[in-house]
């Protein structure tokens, strides 16, 4: 693990090269691939050629396919997992195909080399002696598909093929982490924290800071270190830390160390290697073939007027990216919607930009302008109301409240009852967006939408 982390900062392009041709065989022998003329053989300019970048609404035909049952489309063994989520996308929930070699080869790959890295950077940590704290979310059955075939979200699919010796290490139990009722589970936590020996936790900054906020609160504590004497690591990702750092540090006497990840139902991408310094290491060695477009030459690539992408090999410092992913999750240049910057090169370190689109992610609701838009179109037809134009801005939890989504819209034709059109606002942000909805579920991370005092 070590040698690959190493040799992965030193001669990315070896990992690179040596994954594209792996991945070219596989999509070879696909339906997807054949429709595109992709031979085992095929090398980077000739897939370039061929294969032309796709978003995901681009893509969603395909994977309703597989959903539907079809084998061989964009992958070639069986699919039976389908990470959902939303926000990136024109659709409610974006379903996203998790393979075996993801879950294996690409997810947990990604989770040991961050951990490896800690355990190098620290080697007095008693990291591995505890557990892991976890909060998943739920899977259901994929009634579109197959038998087996199931979705939900990416935590909850990672929880569910956990090996038996993670479980060991892993609190709390898995039929409790997967539970569907988030209050069931807090619940459960909250009685029997005083019996696990945490060490580390990972997730949602906000998911996380309502979890143990009630911990405390249920234990009569003010400092987490009280109930875990041991607790050393918070692993984040998902939103930005920034807002909620001082937070944590309010919960905690002694020291806390905290890395950032970037990972999303397509993939484990990158990880914080160095606490004292915000990039996080790009993982090229993760089942992952990267392409990168210039931000100003987005709008060309979309309309196929630009096809002359950097590769790991021709990146540059000082330039904004929007990635492109061939996956082995069966993604075949696949736009995800970020947008990055190198801040070194060799090794490859990135942080994250923001977004193709805009979009307010301040508690993991990726709620994107094209929700909001809709969402207030539908509630100013419904109303006979007229906007001139409006923004959104988050407010963000501190320990005496929690945050909320602040709306300043200025009206053409205003509203005769402001309280029922906040209302039906956030009803159609809820109906149009799943994670916004999840997060606003019985108030537990998000407080309803408010606007300035008058």
């Amino acid at each position: 693990m070590i040698a690959d982390i190493e040799l992965n900062m030193e001669r990315p392009e070896i990992y690179q090269n040596r994954l594209l041709a792996n991945l070219m065989g596989t999509l070879s022998k696909t339906t997807f691939g054949k429709e595109h003329g992709i031979e085992s053989s095929s090398n980077y300019l000739h897939y370039r050629e061929r294969v032309p970048l796709r978003g995901y609404e681009e893509y969603e035909p395909y994977i309703r396919r597989v959903r539907e049952g079809e084998s061989s489309l964009l992958w070639s063994s069986p699919i039976k997992w389908f990470a959902k989520s939303s926000g990136t996308s024109n659709a409610v929930s974006k379903f996203i195909p998790v393979t075996k070699e993801a879950l294996y080869n690409c997810h947990y790959h990604g989770m040991k080399q961050m951990i490896a890295s800690y355990l190098i950077n620290n080697p007095t940590s008693k990291l591995l002696k505890g557990n892991a704290l976890t909060l998943g979310g739920s899977v259901v059955p994929d009634t579109m598909g197959r038998e087996g075939q199931k979705s939900g979200d990416l935590s909850a699919i990672l929880l569910s093929n956990t090996p038996p010796w993670v479980e060991l290490r892993r609190v709390p139990s898995k039929k409790i982490a997967l539970m569907s009722s988030f209050e069931e589970k807090v619940e459960h936590i909250c009685k029997n924290a005083r019996s696990y020996n945490v060490t580390n936790f990972s997730g949602v900054p906000s998911w996380n800071l309502v979890l143990l906020r009630q911990i405390l609160q249920y234990n009569g504590e003010e400092d987490l270190h009280r109930i875990w004497p041991n607790l050393e690591l918070f692993m984040h990702g998902g939103i930005s830390f920034k807002p909620y750092r001082k937070e944590y540090l309010k919960m905690v006497s002694g020291k806390l160390n905290f890395l950032e990840s970037y990972n999303a139902s397509e993939g484990f991408f990158a990880f914080q290697n160095d606490p004292s310094d915000s990039s996080m290491l790009l993982l090229t060695n993760n089942g992952i073939f990267y392409e990168f477009i210039p931000l100003d030459k987005l709008e060309m690539a979309i309309a196929g007027n630009f096809t002359d992408f950097d590769t790991i090999e021709s990146v540059t410092t000082n330039q904004i990216y929007a990635p492109l992913l061939t996956t082995n999750g069966g993604l075949w240049r696949y736009l995800i919607g970020d947008t990055v910057e190198f801040t070194s090169l060799k090794p490859h370190k990135i942080i994250i930009t923001g977004r193709t689109q805009l979009y307010i992610n301040a508690f993991g609701e990726e709620l994107m302008i094209h929700n909001a838009e809709k969402a207030l179109t539908y509630v100013c037809n419904h109303l006979a109301l007229s906007v001139a134009t409006f923004t959104v801005a988050p407010h963000y939890m501190s320990s005496n409240h929690k945050g909320y989504h602040q709306w300043l819209i200025e009206f053409d034709t205003p509203p005769q009852d402001l309280k029922l059109f906040a209302q039906m606002l956030d009803n159609q942000l809820q109906e149009h967006n799943s994670d916004y909805r999840a997060k606003r579920e019985n108030n537990l991370t998000i407080l309803p939408l408010a606007f300035p005092e008058g």
